[in-house]
Formats: structure tokens, sequence, C-alpha cells
């Protein structure tokens, strides 16, 4: 009796402890149904989070795309040390580096674009953003920066505008960085007759002059041989004294030297006799044919 007691009781404890089991089972189950959910979620959002391809506004300026090429480990530690030495050089040399980009495209490129195509920083980097927002050759509208040239020309229209404007002269070094092809359209209109070039031999630079079609006066022939005809004084006085009478100052005083000249007793300085060189025997002669050219040759 007292053995089936036991059995009985037995039997108890191990329903029990499978109704546990089985209950452990089930909630493990459900958890690990619940993680492959999660998982399977992440995955989900990583694949749709992947940066597109951002649809840039029609003006925006296209940054150099580089070679997609496979990225070796020793290859991107040369890049990252690259862009290093960038941001670690002078605020000088950065600034230098964004106008070049801006000079050789003329496009307007944001703080970020500039960074793709350079590695200058502009952001991270207050004394590059102001030196570059202050600069005479950028333009900062507030978003994006731009060349920014002392004569805004589009073209050869423009240009020869501009020219006609200075019929005194225009220096040429102002105009080289209107755009990129303005010396070519310079040359252009100095063969069409537009314009004449010409140097400044003062301060070596090239001046540009309109050259109007008003400005062009046809003399007739009797009026040139009138001009040429008038014969000028000979003596520097006479000619000082017909330009004063014409209500023009003189820019010499001859009679004035003269008198200071004699009172001091000045005279004019003699130009130095040129020493004759002397005939020797060592002579290579070419007029041996007339040898009485030659009776006093020294020995």
């Amino acid at each position: 009796m007292a053995v089936g007691v036991m059995i009985v009781a037995f039997r108890k404890i191990l329903d029990a402890a499978s109704m546990d089991l089985k209950d452990s089972l089930s909630k493990f189950k459900q958890q690990q149904e619940r993680c492959q959910s999660s998982l399977a979620s992440i995955a989900n959002q990583a694949s749709t989070s992947k940066p597109k391809h951002r649809a840039q506004p029609i003006n925006a300026p296209s940054v150099p795309a580089r070679p997609a090429q496979p990225i070796k480990f020793s290859n991107d530690t040369e890049r990252l040390q690259h862009i290093n030495s960038i941001r670690k050089s002078p605020v000088g040399a950065q600034i230098k580096l964004v106008i070049e980009l801006l000079y050789k495209t003329r496009q307007a490129y944001t703080a970020e674009q500039i960074n793709e195509a350079t590695y200058v920083d502009i952001h991270g980097n207050k004394a590059v953003f102001d030196s570059l927002r202050n600069n005479l050759k950028v333009h900062y509208d507030g978003r994006r920066f731009s060349y920014k040239s002392k004569h805004d020309l589009k073209g050869k229209d423009q240009l020869l505008v501009l020219i006609r404007k200075f019929p005194e002269g225009l220096a040429v070094v102002e105009l080289k960085d209107a755009y990129p092809k303005v010396l070519e359209d310079l040359q252009a209109l100095k063969a069409a007759g537009e314009v004449w070039l010409l140097s400044n031999m003062d301060s070596q630079e090239d001046i540009v002059y309109p050259n109007d079609p008003k400005a062009k006066i046809k003399v007739d022939d009797d009026i040139k041989q009138l001009f040429r005809g008038i014969e000028l004084p000979r003596d520097m006085v006479d000619i000082e004294k017909e330009l004063q009478k014409n209500g023009h100052k003189p820019m010499t005083n001859t009679a004035k030297r003269r008198a200071a000249a004699q009172i001091d007793g000045v005279k004019p300085k003699a130009k130095p006799k040129k020493k004759q060189r002397e005939i020797t025997k060592r002579t290579k002669l070419t007029n041996a044919h007339l040898p009485e050219l030659f009776q006093n040759l020294n020995t």
C-alpha cells in the first residue's frame, strides 16, 4: 500500500516537471521567433536606408567623379594621409586649392561639394571659411561659393562693349580672369579690326584700345600735301616762340639755356675722336692688291 502511494506521488512529480519543461520550451521558441523577426526587420531597414544617388538641381555643378576601383587597405591609407595633409596645411594653401577649382570650372559649389573635390573641409575649419567668404576672388551667396572676376563678362560681345567704354585703353591683365577664353576672343577682335592690342614699353603690359569706326576720318590729298609742305623753323628758339604764339608751353627754354652757357663760359663738350686702328704686320689685309695703302705699315 505504501509503495503504491509513492509511485502515484512520483508520477505526479514527473507530470509536473514535464509540464514545466514544455512551458519553458514553448517560451524559448517564442523568444527565438521574436529574435528572428527583429533581425529580419533590422536587415530590411539597413537595405532600405542605404544612401541613394541624390538628384541634384539643374544648375548644380558636377563634382569630378573618381574612378570606382576596389579599395585596398594600402590605397585607403594613402588617401587618408593625403586628406589629413590637406586639412593640416596652412589656411592659404587650402584657399588656393578651392580658388583653383572655382576658377577652372566657373561653377558654384556648396561646402560639401568642395570637400568632395578638394578635401578642404570648410565647415570644419572656421579660419578657412572666414577667409574664403571674405576673399576678393570668391562670391558667397550664403550657400554656394563661386569665382568672382573683376569684370563679369560672358563672351566676346560683352568684352567688346566693355573695351569701348575705355577709349584711353584697358590693361589686358584686368581681363585675363573674366572667363576662360577671353584671350582668344581678344585676338579674334584684333583680327577683325575691332580693337588695337598694343604693348606698353614702360610696364611691359599689353593694353587693348577700342577701334571705333566713328573715329576714322578720311583726309583729302590736298590737305595732306598742305600739311607736309609747311616748313618748320630750323632754330629751336623759333620753334618755342611759335608754340607760345599758339598757346602751348614749350617743354624746353633754349634761350635761357644759351644765356646761362655764355655767362658761365660753358662750352659744349666736343665728341671724343675715335682712335684710329693702327695696321701692323699681324693685321689681316683684305686689300693686298692696293700696296699704296700700306706704305706706312708699322713694323
